[in-house]
């Protein structure tokens, strides 16, 4: 089969799903293009050639330059057909969230979102997703001509394997958008996205209030990691929703993930569960979030958190 993977790009730099995805293809076995719309392309190429894309078609208009709901899913509904593609490949991300379904209703294509284990099968692709919450996984086999598959970040590895990456142009004359953005507007430059990142260190109500974040916000600046938060603080003000880890907010799979103040509701646990070790702080024993903890402190975060901080600087 062949798989046709769209490089999602964000403030003229490649997101790393981008990468995660072609290594998968890698893997895979099967040949693979990889599309690129908008943004810079010729150095975007450069960049996803390292990982081994050996093809990147690129999709330039003027109006293509920011994303554009509409105009990027009929690009890429256009280039599976002109291309041949049986498989899209994208990452679950805002992004794909929100492209997947509309490249999907399109090519009357069939869809499995975040996935955390892509196979083949002979001719068949088989998948795995979480499901209720994550409590359990569903194993799917979509049969429609077309497939539509988004790939939860973190999941697999980004792997180097450098390739000269043939790069082929296509000018889009007559884009029939409905809408154009016009404008973007952006949270904090340089801030580490808590999907993307390898180590999270999140707060929950426990911290009692966001005079005390300079704890968290402390803690994860010594592990390189990204700041999350539980629902509950960002209902109550304490922290913006693009830090929100759980059902309602970002699904997450870091290598470590440190739960500060968190009870452990199924909401926030859907977000974080695929983390590969998840360490726990809380002074309630019986805090939900201790049933998937590989490690699990029980007492007091604000006598814990200081100490770790003074380690982690004395160290």
């Amino acid at each position: 089969m062949k798989i046709l993977i769209y490089a999602e790009h964000k403030e003229g730099k490649l997101r790393k799903i981008a990468f995660e995805n072609i290594s998968l293809a890698k893997s895979l076995g099967q040949p693979f293009e990889v599309a690129l719309i908008g943004g810079n392309a010729e150095s975007m190429a450069d960049v996803l050639g390292k990982y081994g894309a050996e093809k990147v078609i690129t999709f330039k208009n003027a109006a293509l330059a920011e994303y554009s709901p509409d105009g990027y899913a009929k690009v890429l509904a256009d280039a599976i057909k002109k291309q041949n593609a049986d498989v899209l490949l994208m990452g679950a991300t805002s992004t794909g969230k929100d492209l997947a379904p509309r490249v999907s209703a399109l090519l009357n294509a069939a869809m499995a979102t975040d996935c955390t284990e892509v196979k083949v099968d002979g001719s068949d692709l088989i998948l795995k997703r979480p499901m209720y919450a994550g409590k359990v996984k569903a194993t799917i086999k979509l049969t429609s001509p077309v497939k539509i598959v988004t790939v939860r970040p973190n999941v697999y590895q980004a792997v180097e394997a450098p390739a000269s990456a043939q790069l082929e142009s296509v000018d889009v004359y007559k884009p029939d958008f409905r809408s154009v953005v016009k404008e973007i507007i952006s949270g904090a430059k340089g801030k580490l996205d808590v999907t993307e990142a390898d180590i999270i260190v999140s707060g929950g109500r426990g911290m009692k209030g966001p005079e005390n974040w300079h704890l968290i916000e402390e803690l994860a600046s010594l592990f390189g990691a990204a700041n999350g938060a539980s629902r509950a603080a960002v209902d109550a003000g304490w922290r913006p929703h693009d830090e929100q880890v759980g059902q309602t907010g970002k699904t997450v799979s870091p290598t470590l993930y440190i739960a500060i103040g968190i009870s452990g509701a199924i909401q926030h646990l859907a977000g974080m569960s695929s983390s590969k070790y998840i360490v726990a702080i809380n002074k309630d024993p019986d805090a939900p979030i201790f049933k998937v903890a590989d490690y699990g402190i029980v007492a007091d975060l604000f006598e814990v958190v200081p100490r770790m901080i003074s380690e982690l600087k004395a160290a």
